[in-house]
């Protein structure tokens, strides 16, 4: 059959260029053509296998499909708009490959549950992809604070500075972040694994079909057990689109903190040249650029998990036009994602902590204030008498336009009789030690906390 005889869109047929134009969703389903090849592979030897269609006849559609996936790889693969979308445009070129035997193709299957299953197939995909890379993350990570065990930073809450900690505690709050990003990742591959091949357009097909032998085929490990649930759901991008928002906005955060601390009024780190840009006119700077796209990557995807969600929540069953708008959501969502942890993955190693700057904030006095509370408690004060000596403490040291350690032993004892000479010895590290529960900043308990990560990422690769 020549291309002027193969199908045409079934859906476009007579429609305005303007409309076909509007309606067209090759420009981003092509996409998924190794996935859609892959399902018309296993179909028709299913087809075959079943005696449904000639075993010839089948031998020659799969190996024109396997033409067809080497052109589309090659760059090769003659692409028209007017077919709409890639699965009518990979029928119509097995027509121009063998003739009118590519009409037993589309025998019990429906675009509806093609498509379905390609989006599932790729879900799985990036799934997987994106929890290996958020692993890489996460061992620079491991690395970065297994090397500044001993450096010691203030923590903030309410970007106040707080209590002192050690860096290594703070970025090891990020590995924990990643490890429940990672988890969520895996539940949506186990949802979205899951075949609709063989429910048609929402009915089922009247044909003895196999769909075990298709699931094993494409590495399913299970098949839907409604028809019309399978063509019309699309929860799993759902899932995946939030986990991966979730996981942006882990990663907008760590970003947020990376733009501030590279500031000279932070001056924590040093960004690395090739992790940094330069202004356009002021040669001095050098700009955090890669960690302001990941905070708006992270806006963009949260974003489309609104517009995913939006889209889903009025649409009657089964198929509606509408879910052919699930795939830029979708994919965007997906390369926003890898590329984020790919970029923070080899961007994080380069980092340069500037200690002496960390150690010099954490060394304010002030940031000590509840440890002279729980000093007061280990005296046998009640904590929330022991806060209110501390608070009028601090209040007289800052309306004296001093510090703690500016302050004699009487005047601390106007706000509490129990203080004694120990209490003006307090500093940083010995905060940062007595906080020694599990789970806490202290040397030991970071080391624990390191070794439990890479058993974890040994055990859970």
């Amino acid at each position: 059959m020549s291309s002027e005889q193969a199908p045409q869109s079934p859906t476009a047929q007579g429609l305005d260029p303007k409309a076909l134009a509007y309606s067209l969703s090759l420009p981003h389903d092509r996409r998924l053509y190794r996935y859609d090849i892959a399902c018309s592979l296993a179909h028709i030897r299913m087809l075959a296998r079943q005696g449904i269609v000639p075993a010839h006849e089948a031998q020659a559609i799969a190996r024109a499909l396997e033409d067809i996936r080497a052109e589309m790889e090659s760059g090769a693969f003659p692409f028209r708009d007017e077919l709409e979308d890639i699965h009518l445009n990979i029928e119509a070129r097995l027509y121009e490959k063998v003739g009118e035997a590519a009409g037993h193709l589309h025998t019990a299957r429906s675009r509806n549950d093609l498509i379905a299953t390609d989006l599932r197939l790729f879900v799985m995909d990036a799934c997987r992809q994106a929890a290996a890379a958020v692993r890489r993350l996460q061992r620079a990570i491991v690395d970065q604070a297994e090397a500044h065990l001993d450096a010691v930073m203030p923590g903030y809450t309410h970007l106040q500075r707080a209590q002192p900690v050690l860096l290594s505690h703070h970025l090891m709050a990020y590995f924990w972040m990643l490890e429940r990003d990672r988890g969520r990742l895996l539940d949506c591959r186990e949802r979205a694994d899951e075949l609709p091949l063989g429910s048609g357009a929402l009915a089922g097909v009247p044909y003895p079909i196999d769909r075990e032998f298709l699931a094993r085929e494409l590495g399913f490990s299970r098949i839907s057990a409604n028809s019309v649930d399978a063509v019309s759901s699309r929860d799993f991008v759902v899932e995946f689109i939030a986990a991966a928002a979730t996981c942006l906005v882990h990663l907008s955060r760590l970003a947020e903190e990376i733009v501030l601390w590279a500031g000279p009024e932070y001056g924590f780190v040093e960004l690395p040249p090739q992790f940094a840009t330069g202004s356009s006119i002021m040669p001095q700077k050098r700009n955090p650029d890669l960690a302001e796209l990941a905070r708006a990557k992270a806006a963009r995807v949260s974003g489309h998990m609104a517009a995913m969600l939006a889209l889903m929540k009025g649409l009657p069953l089964a198929y509606n036009r509408d879910l052919q708008e699930d795939k830029v959501p979708l994919f965007e969502s997906a390369d926003a994602l890898l590329a984020t942890l790919d970029v923070f993955a080899d961007m994080l190693p380069a980092l340069r902590f500037r200690r002496e700057r960390m150690e010099a904030a954490a060394a304010d006095p002030f940031l000590l204030a509840t440890d002279l509370a729980d000093y007061l408690v280990r005296k046998g004060v009640p904590f929330r008498r022991a806060y209110q000596a501390v608070r009028e403490l601090v209040a007289y040291a800052q309306a004296q336009g001093r510090g703690l350690r500016d302050l004699s032993l009487e005047e601390y004892r106007r706000f509490s009789p129990h203080f004694a000479e120990d209490a003006l010895t307090l500093d940083a590290r010995g905060a940062i030690e007595a906080r020694d529960a599990p789970g806490g900043t202290a040397t030991r308990r970071v080391r624990e906390a390191i070794a439990m990560a890479r058993k974890l990422m040994e055990e859970k690769a």
